[in-house]
C-alpha cells in the first residue's frame, strides 16, 4: 500500500532550549510521524544585521519585540552538539531525525551527521550555491516552492539535476508561505501542475490552521506531508501560532493513514464486503403473476425484485418468448430449469 511520508517540522519551536526540542521529538513519535525535522543554520552566514522579521514573525515576537532577524535567530541556532544529542534522542524514540540547512556551512554538518536527505526550504529556492552543494550530496532531495513561480520551480528543479541528483530522487512541495496561510490561497491543484510539468514525485507543505487541508493533499497524491507543530501555542516564538499541537499533530496522522488506506488501487471492481451484499441490494428476473407451464413469457409476465441472487434483469431480452416446464406461481424467482 502506497504510504505517504509524513514530516512533522519542529523547526525553531524548540526556541534554543534542548530539553523542548526532546519533548516535540517524543510527541512526533507517538504521533506517529515518520520524522521530526528541525532547523539548522548559523545566523551569521543566513542574514545581515540590519534584516528585518517577517511581517508574522513581528505578529507573534510578543517579548522578544524590536529585536533583529539576526537577534531572533541567534538564539535559535543548534550547534553540532546540539544535533547529535538530537539524533541520539530521535533513536531512542524510533523515529527519524530531519534538519533543514540553510548556509553552505550547514550542509556540510548535515552530511557529517549522516542525514538521509536533504530538504531545501521555499526561500532558498532561488540560492545557486546551495541548490549545487545539496545536489553534489547525492542524496535525495525534498523542495519546498513557496512564493515561487513555475519557472523558477523549473530552474531550481534543472540546477539540481545538474549537479547530480536525477528526477526521480527529486520530491517538490507544494507550499504558501504565509503564517497562517488563507485558505483561498493555499491551491492545492498546483501539485497536480508541478507534478505533470516536471514528471516528479510531488508532496504538500502546508501553513494553514488545523489539519483538514493537509488531509485533503494526501487524499490528492501528496507523496509528503509537512506540518510545523509545538508543544503549545502559548510559547514565546515565531512560529507557535501557526503551529498544531501534539493531540491534533496525532488526529493529522491517524487521518491520513486513513486515507491512504481509502486510496485504493484504483482498480474498480467489487471488494470482499460488497461481494456479500449483491443479493440483498440488487434484483433479479421474478414472475408477476401465477403462470401455467407452457406459457410463453411477456415483458408484463415478470418483474425486477430483490434478492439480485437469480437471472440478472440484464438478460430480460433473452427471456422474453421463452416457454415455462411447469406452474409456477407470482413472486417466484425465475431460474433457468423453469424454462424450456
Amino acid at each position: 500500500m502506497f504510504r505517504t511520508i509524513i514530516i512533522a517540522e519542529a523547526g525553531v519551536n524548540h526556541n534554543g532550549n534542548l530539553q523542548l526540542a526532546e519533548q516535540l521529538i517524543e510527541a512526533a513519535a507517538r504521533a506517529g510521524a515518520d520524522f521530526v525535522k528541525f532547523q539548522t543554520f548559523r545566523a551569521a552566514n543566513l542574514v545581515t544585521a540590519s534584516a528585518e522579521k517577517a511581517a508574522y514573525q513581528k505578529a507573534n515576537e510578543g517579548i522578544a519585540a524590536g529585536e533583529s532577524q539576526l537577534q531572533m535567530l541567534t538564539k535559535l541556532e543548534l550547534d553540532k552538539e546540539a544535533h547529535l544529542h538530537l539524533i541520539r534522542h530521535c533513536k531512542k524514540h524510533n523515529i527519524k531525525f530531519l534538519s533543514t540547512a540553510f548556509d553552505l556551512e550547514s550542509i556540510d554538518l548535515l552530511n557529517e551527521l549522516g542525514i538521509e536527505l536533504f530538504k531545501i526550504p521555499s526561500g532558498e529556492i532561488t540560492n545557486l550555491p546551495l541548490l549545487r552543494k545539496i545536489a553534489g550530496s547525492g542524496k535525495p532531495v525534498v523542495l519546498s516552492t513557496g512564493m515561487a513561480t513555475i519557472e523558477e520551480i523549473g530552474d531550481a528543479i534543472d540546477v539540481l539535476k545538474r549537479n547530480g541528483t536525477p528526477s526521480d530522487h527529486i520530491t517538490v512541495l507544494h507550499c504558501t508561505t504565509e503564517y497562517p496561510a488563507p485558505l483561498e490561497e493555499v491551491n492545492l491543484k498546483a501539485m497536480h501542475s508541478i507534478r505533470e510539468t516536471f514528471k516528479v514525485k510531488t508532496g504538500y507543505s502546508d501553513h494553514t490552521k488545523g489539519i483538514v487541508i493537509p488531509i485533503a493533499a494526501a487524499a490528492l497524491g501528496a507523496t509528503i506531508i509537512e506540518k510545523h507543530f509545538t508543544i503549545s501555542r502559548d510559547l514565546p516564538g515565531p512560529d507557535h501560532k501557526a503551529s498544531l499541537e501534539p493531540d491534533e499533530l496525532a488526529a493529522m496522522v491517524a487521518a491520513i493513514r486513513n486515507v491512504e488506506k481509502a486510496l485504493g488501487s484504483g482498480i474498480k471492481a467489487p471488494t470482499v464486503s460488497e461481494l456479500r451484499n449483491i443479493a440483498a441490494a440488487r434484483k433479479s428476473i421474478h414472475l408477476s403473476k401465477n403462470l401455467p407451464a407452457g406459457h410463453a413469457l411477456t415483458n408484463e409476465d415478470l418483474v425486477m425484485k430483490r434478492p439480485g441472487d437469480g437471472i440478472s434483469p440484464m438478460l430480460l431480452d433473452t427471456i422474453i418468448g421463452k416457454k415455462l416446464k411447469t406452474d409456477l406461481k407470482a413472486d417466484t424467482q425465475l431460474k433457468p430449469e423453469h424454462l424450456l
